[in-house]
C-alpha cells in the first residue's frame, strides 16, 4: 500500500495541481490530506474544490479553523494581526457558504492501521491545532507533545511547514512540509510518502517544483492583501 501524505496547501492551487500530479504518476493508492486548504493563497476555492474531487481523508487544520471563524487575538504576533484578519476576510469573500460549512465539519485527526502497522495524523498535535512542534524540540518533547494519545508506529502532521523525519524510541515522526507554503528554504512543493508493504515500511519526503512565478502574479492580479508578503515567501521558501 502506497500513501501520500499533503498538507499546508494554503490557496495556491498551482503547487496543488503539481502534486497532485507527481503522486498520480507514483501510482499512490490512497491520499490523505492533513488540512489548512485555503487560508493565505490566492486560489482558495479552487483548492478547496480540487481536495473534495479526491473523496479521500482530510483532516483540519488551523488555518481551517481561521477560515470559518475568523483569526483571534493572541493567535498571531500583534503586529501581523490586523493584516491577516484582513487576508481572511478576503478568502471568505472567495468562497461559498458551501465550502464555508465544508472546511468547518472536517474532522481533526486520523487513525489507520495497515499490515499492522498503525499510523496517527493530525495538523499540529493530537490535542490542538495551533500548537507548534518544531524539528529540533528535544526527544522527550517531541514524545510528549505528538505520541501520548494514541500507542502507534507512525506519527504524521503539518503545520510548521518543514519537512522532518526523527525516530524516538521506536516511534517514526513525520513533518510533511507544505504544499503551498513551505518555510524551509526550499521553494518547491512538499510532501511525503509512506510504502507499506508486508509489514514493512519506508517514508520518503517528495519536492516537488512549480510555476512560483505563476502564483506571485496571481496575487498581484487577484489584489490580495498583503500581496508582497506572499510574493516573497513563495520565491524563498522562507516565512
Amino acid at each position: 500500500m502506497r500513501f501520500a501524505f499533503i498538507s499546508d496547501i494554503h490557496g495556491n492551487a498551482v503547487a496543488l495541481e503539481e502534486v497532485l500530479d507527481d503522486i498520480e504518476k507514483k501510482q499512490v493508492d490512497r491520499i490523505a490530506v492533513l488540512g489548512d486548504i485555503a487560508y493565505r493563497g490566492p486560489e482558495p476555492s479552487k483548492s478547496i474544490n480540487l481536495i473534495r474531487a479526491l473523496n479521500t481523508d482530510v483532516i483540519k487544520g488551523n488555518a481551517d479553523q481561521w477560515v470559518v471563524r475568523g483569526v483571534r487575538e493572541g493567535e498571531v504576533p500583534q503586529q501581523a494581526l490586523e493584516t491577516m484578519q484582513q487576508e481572511q476576510q478576503w478568502i471568505r469573500n472567495n468562497l461559498n457558504e458551501e465550502q464555508l460549512s465544508y472546511l468547518g465539519s472536517l474532522p481533526t485527526e486520523l487513525t489507520l492501521e495497515v499490515e499492522g502497522v498503525r499510523l496517527h495524523a493530525f495538523h499540529a498535535t493530537p490535542d490542538s491545532l495551533f500548537d507548534v512542534v518544531l524539528p529540533n524540540e528535544s526527544d522527550n518533547d517531541l514524545l510528549a507533545k505528538l505520541t501520548t494519545k494514541e500507542e502507534t508506529d507512525l506519527y504524521l502532521y503539518g503545520h510548521i511547514h518543514k519537512a522532518f523525519e526523527r525516530t524516538v524510541e521506536g516511534k517514526t515522526i513525520i513533518n510533511l512540509g507544505s504544499v503551498g507554503l513551505p518555510f524551509d528554504g526550499i521553494a518547491k512543493a512538499s510532501y511525503c510518502l509512506v510504502d507499506i508493504i508486508d509489514g514493512q515500511v519506508q517514508t520518503s519526503h517528495v519536492r516537488v517544483p512549480y510555476d512560483l512565478e505563476k502564483v506571485c502574479q496571481q496575487y498581484q492580479e487577484f489584489d490580495y492583501p498583503n500581496i508582497e508578503k506572499m510574493q516573497n515567501i513563495i520565491r524563498s521558501g522562507r516565512n
